[in-house]
């Protein structure tokens, strides 16, 4: 078939692209180990196979496994990604018996996959639809659903020739989406069992904000005499031409930056560190300096991003000068208004920040700085506040939702412990 066909073809270019791509390459030679990391799948127990693209869709699914494993502790977790750039930052999370590549989805290796891991229950996040995979599920009546989905009607399930796609949605036994509206648009197609969850996303990063952080001495030698700090997350050069103009022409008296490019190569900040024309210095320099008189903290390296928010008083996040802007729920999360470029459409929490006033989308450095003069403003900034924290408290308990529409699925595999060994089937390599 014509789907069939097109993996195929993107399996050879990705084959051909590992002779000179990194990270195509580690696509290729990450899938030879899942034999071998498969083998590590315990005997005798459930499995609940959860499938992530990437990273930002495992952060996504990361509440709901951690809810699995606390309630049901006598399941196995098989965790699975399509990305490389999911799969090398979690292949050892904790939270997985085994974590492993997604194979390709043709139809003997999807066929082979599903049989070899019998899952119980799988549980695919947001934006995944594999037809082969899926098909081989439904072909064992195992139980699929898919959780923290948003359908938007430009989407071909939603197109008169969309039908193989809409398919796909029918191997589905439970549909989690995040909004009214995606709900609406699968009843007019015909799916009437989809179940209004909200984002897993806003439990995570909810989590994340309540927990005790570990201590960043350097960035609180940085914060420690600033009257305010506009934190920038995941900062491309487009963005940092943007931001440039505010920094070094327009910061108020007492204001501080920091500064998280989303690349740290060292062409990058190098780069930045050149557009900046108030006293700045670079993370990795900052140990033991007096920072009394530095503006700007350019942050170089990765992992830090969000226990940095809680330090600012208002939040620029990259990315909507490029393809899309990058994650606003973090700052969110600690109720800072939210400025970005202008590529959002499509993402929830973006939408709601500009039609409600919690944040504000600019497209050029004039209008950067007029939307930081008004968030400057003691009444404007409570009300955005308002507007932010109403988001989050609105969206909490997704997780929760979830996990009461999957306790039927869910129930039967932790019930009788004693009886998972002759009920489970033996799996072989």
């Amino acid at each position: 078939m014509l789907y069939d066909f097109g993996i195929r073809l993107y399996v050879l270019a990705i084959r051909l692209a590992a002779l000179f791509d990194d990270k195509a390459r580690r696509w290729v030679e990450g899938r030879r180990d899942n034999a071998a990391r498969l083998a590590r799948l315990p005997q005798g127990k459930p499995v609940v196979w959860v499938h992530c693209a990437s990273l930002g869709e495992f952060e996504q699914g990361r509440p709901l496994i951690e809810a699995i494993r606390a309630r049901h502790p006598h399941v196995a977790i098989l965790l699975t990604f399509f990305s490389p750039s999911g799969f090398e930052l979690r292949k050892d999370y904790e939270g997985a018996e085994v974590v492993v590549y997604l194979p390709p989805d043709l139809p003997a290796a999807a066929e082979a996959f599903v049989a070899r891991v019998q899952p119980s229950l799988a549980i695919f996040v947001k934006y995944e639809f594999w037809r082969n995979h899926l098909e081989a599920l439904n072909r064992r009546q195992i139980p699929t659903v898919l959780v923290s989905a948003r359908f938007r009607k430009s989407q071909i399930f939603f197109k008169p020739w969309g039908g193989a796609f809409r398919q796909m949605l029918r191997c589905f036994s439970h549909l989690f989406v995040q909004d009214e509206a995606s709900a609406e648009l699968l009843r007019q197609i015909g799916f009437d069992h989809a179940i209004v969850a909200g984002d897993t996303r806003v439990d995570r990063v909810v989590h994340l904000a309540r927990q005790a952080p570990p201590p960043l001495p350097r960035v609180d030698a940085f914060a420690r005499n600033a009257r305010h700090i506009l934190v920038c997350g995941s900062t491309w050069p487009a963005d940092e031409k943007v931001l440039a103009p505010l920094i070094n022409e327009h910061l108020p008296e007492g204001w501080k930056v920091i500064i998280a490019p989303h690349e740290v190569d060292e062409g990058h900040v190098q780069a930045l560190m050149r557009q900046i024309e108030r006293p700045a210095i670079r993370y990795s320099e900052a140990e033991g300096r007096d920072l009394a008189d530095t503006r700007v903290l350019v942050i170089d390296n990765v992992g830090i991003l969000s226990r940095l928010y809680r330090y600012g008083r208002i939040a620029y996040i990259g990315g909507g000068f490029g393809r899309a802007i990058h994650n606003t729920l973090e700052p969110m999360a600690f109720g800072l208004p939210v400025l970005f470029g202008p590529r959002y459409a499509g993402f929830a929490e973006a939408e709601y920040l500009v039609s409600s006033g919690g944040g504000r989308s600019i497209r050029s450095a004039e209008e950067l700085i007029a939307a930081f003069d008004q968030l400057c403003r003691e009444a404007q900034w409570e009300e955005s506040h308002r507007k932010v924290q109403a988001y989050i408290e609105a969206g909490t308990g997704a997780t929760q939702r979830i996990m009461d529409g999957l306790a039927p699925l869910l129930q039967p595999l932790t019930a009788h412990p004693e009886k998972i060994e002759d009920a489970t089937r033996t799996r072989t390599v």
